[in-house]
């Protein structure tokens, strides 16, 4: 195999060399990519120049590279992006689904151009410094992919210098000493510190033209476990008043405001450690029987609080090509999804039934209790990016909170 062009080799005996193609070929291979297995990439710098370390994952979408960046359930991971032209459509301020900066870097195959889209504000290059998220590019990232399919999970170490120069020794004892993500409460990293209101739309080109209420408003607290904007938005359309709530808030906090639905928000890390935190809240939520949605990790935290168990999945799903099949009405839905756990099935209780399953391999993708009007999906229904066929789990949330609205005044 041949040594890449490079002005300066590297002295330490982790050296691994690998070929570009002529594309990719540079003087200077600036930036370097170690895995906890051992294995050693070298690449291309871009954005944030800085050395950063979080668990390696893939995200197969094609579009969408702006939103889950700035998703917060990726909060202290590294995203492969398997589609190659990762950047050319530049960045714009509607597109970020948070302004939480939690990424820990991203690996590509082409190196980001300059931006050609009439919505680009700004180049993803300098977004991306602006931001604080470090990116690789060069990377043969459909082997890195296969690479990564070998581990249940692994840790990844991104780092940059300018001279293409790495102390690789001292890299891989850093990495070593990284927590993995089991047993991780990230979400407190991201939720919200303060109450607030939301009520901004969706995006014309989502948008049902219509909100699909006009006569009912009703009240929805979110617990902010690292929501997305793009969730909220959907909570608008159905003529939602959307109030966001921090993870640690108080139930008497939450009572005060009266509210007709509780929604359980998407967010990062293991859900297990985060029931543990918020475990005195969600047993509260629950006791006042009102409608509840979770998504994600909403989703998780919802099967955890009556008793089912979660386990880490050996690569996850990412990507927005999902085909998730609805045991209801017997349809399969193509979803978007990411996330790293999942419920097991054999831990569920006799209150839980099983809505919806993943056709990728049959892991719950839905929930529902049997008494009480409380579901939740795994994936996500309001995409972005990603198909929309699933936004209709949004009015049927309306209808619950309808419903019990009714029933309460018989």
């Amino acid at each position: 195999m041949k040594e890449p062009n490079r002005k300066n080799s590297l002295h330490d005996e982790g050296y691994i060399p690998f070929e570009l193609d002529e594309i990719n070929k540079i003087k200077v291979l600036d930036s370097i990519l170690i895995l906890n297995d051992g294995n050693v990439f070298f690449g291309r710098s871009f954005g944030s120049k800085k050395t950063s370390i979080g668990e390696i994952c893939f995200n197969t979408s094609l579009t969408g590279y702006q939103e889950i960046i700035t998703d917060p359930s990726y909060t202290n991971q590294i995203i492969t992006f398997t589609f190659p032209h990762i950047g050319n459509i530049g960045t714009n301020n509607f597109d970020n689904e948070s302004n939480i900066k939690s990424i820990a870097g991203i690996i590509v195959r082409q190196h980001p151009t300059k931006p050609s889209n009439w919505r680009s504000e700004k180049d993803f290059n300098e977004w991306l410094g602006e931001i604080d998220v470090p990116g690789i590019s060069g990377i043969d990232t459909r082997l890195l992919t296969k690479t990564m399919q070998k581990h249940e999970t692994c840790n990844a170490l991104l780092s940059y210098n300018k001279d293409g120069i790495f102390n690789i020794n001292h890299l891989k004892e850093k990495l070593r000493k990284h927590p993995s993500m089991n047993g991780l409460n990230l979400s407190s990293l991201v939720t919200t510190k303060n109450q607030y209101h939301f009520n901004e739309n969706l995006h014309h080109f989502i948008s049902t033209q219509h909100s699909l209420n006009k006569n009912f408003k009703p009240k929805i607290v979110v617990i902010d476990f690292g929501v997305k904007q793009n969730i909220l938005r959907h909570l608008v359309n159905i003529n939602a008043e959307i109030t966001v709530l921090p993870e640690d808030t108080q139930i008497e906090d939450i009572k005060k405001l009266k509210p007709d639905g509780i929604f359980l928000s998407n967010g990062p890390g293991d859900p297990s450690a985060t029931e543990k935190k918020c475990r005195n809240l969600l047993q509260s939520l629950f006791k006042l029987k009102l409608p509840v949605f979770g998504i994600c990790i909403g989703h998780q935290l919802f099967g955890l609080s009556f008793g089912a168990k979660t386990s880490k999945m050996p690569q996850g799903h990412r990507g927005a090509n999902h085909p998730v099949k609805n045991l209801i009405n017997n349809k399969v839905e193509i979803t978007s999804q990411n996330h790293g756990y999942e419920i097991v099935f054999k831990s569920l209780p006799e209150c839980l039934k099983v809505t919806h399953i993943s056709l990728f391999d049959k892991s719950i993708e839905g929930l529902k209790h049997k008494e009480f009007p409380f579901f939740s999906v795994q994936y996500h229904p309001e995409a972005s990016p990603g198909p929309t066929e699933s936004s209709y789990l949004f009015e049927q949330f309306l209808n619950l909170i309808k419903d019990s609205k009714k029933n309460a005044k018989t």
